[in-house]
């Protein structure tokens, strides 16, 4: 019997296709550059990555809690995005040490039914995700040209056109347009935040934790909205694959400044999101209650009469970010777990669909009232599916026969470790908290000596 490879012990499977095939390692390098020119090469990935940190669902949540609770979910929001970066460090390391992305290592670790069960949780939190853009998008239609939300939301199933459009162009020509898209949002709301004035003592105040997110019922619910718009669980296999599109040193060497720079680009990218989700909550906080309501009170409360348009613009922009970072979480997640693969436009549009048909229902059956709660609800079963992401790409990036020297320390072990029960431990205690008779809950919280949640 033939003696089996390093690879092979370590791995139940040995590795299929690569990631993304069409634009693996298609972006070079240069070896001998400066700083600032490998720099410039290995940014952009991370800003398709911190697209999701900053789409329609991210709004809902953030104008949810500003509107209710002022600025005390900014402590949630700052927390949230610190989860994202250090998570994303972690994909990095994985695709870039291993040559895989998260669905690829899940699947050529675990067993197949555990890989099958991971991609249908996986494949339902790119649902939600879509049901968010969709959602968002359609509103952005709205709120600029008077579309009816249900028409809305069925044109945005034309964008699969532009998103084909450009995969064929080449992954830089998608890297551009996020960032543009991204920039727009920015300054749309830098301005916005300076005509709203906010009290800088509240915003300020809004950083510093309490024990009262967690005894809220209400505030516990959007806080792990905003825990689930922010660290969003396809992200983490899209990272781990898009940095593969860097064609670099395959040495130990080339690998370590591979994940230096793209660490970089990934954290400034998310601090970027960061001051966004900020802004959002804080304008909420200063003037607002829904995002429809957004649009109708920014210009006489702030005495603009651009601020609505500003507004309008920046969630429709956002929504076709996230369109096209869902659609390549889309095809790496069924490429990767199932070793399958399916024409881009095809994939686009059964992902589009499922988005579309409960939006639709929801929308004709309680009214468009209703689109708010639908996009936190759509963003705490991302919440819920996230832990389920979170734990395999732990224990991948803190095994060295995976790794090898790129072996998570202690230090990140402990953080990254924190951060996930830190997730999971929100999410058992909101399932608890809903579904548990009142009187349990009463004899629980009493037991623990701690108030029970208020609904």
């Amino acid at each position: 019997m033939p003696e089996l490879t390093t690879s092979q012990r370590v791995w139940r499977r040995q590795a299929g296709n690569v990631s993304l095939p069409e634009v693996h390692r298609s972006v070079v390098v240069p070896v001998t550059a400066s700083f600032w020119r490998k720099l410039f090469a290995f940014s952009g990935p991370g800003f398709l990555v911190a697209v999701g940190y900053m789409d329609p669902g991210n709004w809902a949540t953030d104008l949810s809690g500003g509107a209710r609770f002022g600025y005390a979910l900014l402590m949630v929001v700052m927390i949230s995005n610190f989860m994202a970066i250090l998570l994303q460090h972690l994909c990095i390391k994985l695709g870039v040490a291993t040559g895989r992305d998260l669905a690829q290592a899940c699947r050529d670790h675990y067993s197949r039914p555990t890989v099958w069960a991971l991609w249908i949780l996986c494949e339902i939190a790119i649902a939600a995700c879509d049901l968010a853009e969709v959602v968002g998008s359609a509103i952005g239609l709205q709120l600029l040209f008077g579309i009816p939300l249900v028409w809305g939301c069925v044109i945005t199933a034309l964008d699969v056109l532009a998103v084909l459009y450009l995969q064929n162009k080449g992954f830089r020509y998608i890297e551009a347009l996020v960032i543009t898209l991204i920039l727009t949002i920015g300054t749309c709301f830098a301005i916005e935040l300076i005509l709203s004035k906010p009290s800088i003592i509240g915003v300020a105040l809004g950083f510093v934790p309490g024990p009262r997110i967690i005894l809220n019922q209400e505030m516990l619910y959007v806080s792990i909205g905003i825990l689930g718009a922010t660290v969003m669980p396809h992200n983490l296999y899209l990272h781990s694959s898009i940095v593969q599109t860097r064609k670099f040193e395959q040495t130990p060497r080339g690998k370590r400044e591979a994940i230096k720079f793209a660490t970089i680009d990934s954290t400034v990218a998310l601090m970027f999101a960061l001051f966004i989700n900020g802004a959002i909550l804080v304008l909420a906080a200063s003037a607002l209650a829904e995002i429809q309501d957004a649009y109708k009170l920014l210009s006489p409360l702030l005495g603009v009469s651009f601020a609505s348009v500003l507004f309008a613009v920046a969630l429709l922009a956002s929504g076709q970010n996230s369109t096209l970072t869902g659609t390549l979480a889309g095809q790496i997640v069924m490429e990767g777990f199932l070793n399958f693969r399916i024409t881009p436009w095809v994939r686009r549009l059964l992902t589009r669909l499922i988005a579309i048909i409960p939006a639709v229902l929801v929308i004709g059956i309680f009214g468009e009232g209703k689109t708010t709660q639908l996009l936190v609800a759509s963003q705490v079963v991302l919440s819920m599916q996230l832990g389920f992401a979170v734990w395999p790409l732990m224990r991948f990036t803190g095994e060295k026969a995976k790794m090898g020297e790129f072996a998570n320390g202690l230090v990140v072990k402990i953080f990254g470790w924190m951060t996930a029960i830190i997730i999971i431990s929100l999410n058992v205690k909101l399932l608890f908290d809903t579904f548990m008779p009142e009187p349990v809950l009463k004899a629980f919280y009493g037991f623990l000596g701690i108030p029970a949640p208020t609904q």
